[in-house]
């Protein structure tokens, strides 16, 4: 009974030193940080430091701190070992999305072979990141996208995304506005009746600040580009 008390009383111990860290954090965190509100405080993936969650305009954000929170830390934690980006895994975690909640009625569906993998993009045909990306996509076979035109990096160019949805054959019309080695205009008249101010609305509510944006499956989100076998390996583990 005496032992049982003890290991209570440790419990009770270590959980208000637990809340003490988390209550010194919080406060100095939220003034250091802008007056931001900090969403999650918990262990991080190194021994002594907590992961500090606090949320954008551009989504959920991470920095790290130790527990008295005498020291801030924004970056990046690489496993040597591995060389696994830990902060770039927790991120897309959080900022996930389901991927079935998407609006794919406003999107350009590209499928190569049985489009049994499957990726959802926020892309502008003028972002040469984008562009590059493209001949990564072209790579990979068996691969749906769905095309969530974002022409946020020309928006002054942003009637050529119109013109792709209103042409007969919007995945065509696409890969050659965004993929070709020179951007070829569709043959079609913009006012069909297109999505392109539902996407950019929807893409500001998602803090999509950078295209291309990709989504995965399982909704985990990455901002930039992969090389076409990074991104198969990515697709086939979370299909």
């Amino acid at each position: 009974m005496r032992n049982r008390l003890l290991l209570l009383l440790a419990a009770l111990l270590l959980s208000s030193v637990a809340l003490a860290d988390e209550a010194q954090i919080r406060r100095v965190l939220e003034s250091k940080l802008g007056s931001v509100r900090i969403e999650g405080i918990q262990p991080g993936p190194v021994p002594g430091l907590y992961e500090v969650r606090y949320r954008s305009a551009e989504g959920v954000q991470v920095v790290y701190t130790d527990a008295a929170a005498s020291y801030i830390i924004i970056g990046t934690i690489y496993e040597s070992q591995s060389s696994r980006n830990l902060t770039e895994e927790r991120m897309r975690k959080l900022n996930a999305i389901k991927f079935e909640s998407l609006p794919l009625d406003l999107a350009v569906k590209v499928q190569r072979g049985n489009g049994k993998r499957v990726l959802a993009m926020f892309s502008d045909p003028y972002c040469p990141a984008c562009r590059q990306f493209e001949r990564a996509l072209a790579q990979i076979d068996n691969l749906t996208v769905y095309v969530f035109m974002y022409p946020v990096i020309r928006p002054e160019n942003t009637e050529h995304s119109r013109m792709v949805w209103c042409a007969p054959d919007r995945a065509k019309a696409w890969l050659e506005l965004a993929a070709a080695p020179k951007p070829k205009l569709p043959d079609a008249a913009a006012g069909c009746g297109d999505p392109v101010d539902k996407v950019l609305k929807l893409g500001r509510s998602l803090g999509v600040n950078s295209t291309p944006t990709l989504i995965l499956a399982n909704g985990e989100r990455l901002s930039g580009g992969l090389a076409a076998s990074d991104l198969t390996d990515l697709l086939d583990q979370r299909r």
